[in-house]
């Protein structure tokens, strides 16, 4: 069972998105794939932390989507240019060598693709550590 936090719990309780299923989904398998990882509520949404620094947060946005937006914290760094990610599934769209957007269409493709995100984040919660 996932370590969820309270707070988060609290949030989901009250959150009406038609797309819920697919975000509590996600939600359960990201905290599940890693003991080092741990979420809070920021920018009003589910957000991953990975060794206490926020780094995949939910951007839940009306109507049949949803993202996950990766960063590597609220400010951008000065090391940012310098810093690269290879995206292999070419899912993220990038707004910055350091941040970039992940769109999911609904629930049913959270679902389909729950294994290839959740290994995505993953590999960016170590990458941008």
């Amino acid at each position: 069972m996932a370590k969820t936090d309270p707070e988060v719990d609290e949030f989901m309780e009250r959150l009406e998105h038609p797309d819920r299923e697919g975000i509590d989904l996600l939600r359960n398998r990201i905290l599940e794939s890693d003991d080092r990882i741990t979420e809070r509520v920021k920018w009003n949404a589910p957000s991953f932390c990975f060794e206490g620094e926020d780094r995949v947060t939910f951007r839940l946005k009306p109507g049949n989507r949803f993202q996950l937006i990766f960063h590597r914290g609220a400010n951008v760094r000065d090391e940012a240019d310098r810093f690269t990610f290879d995206d292999e599934t070419g899912l993220i769209e990038w707004a910055a060598p350091d941040r970039g957007v992940l769109g999911i269409e609904d629930s049913a493709d959270a679902i389909e693709r729950q294994s290839e995100i959740v290994a995505l984040v993953n590999r960016w919660m170590a990458a941008a550590a």
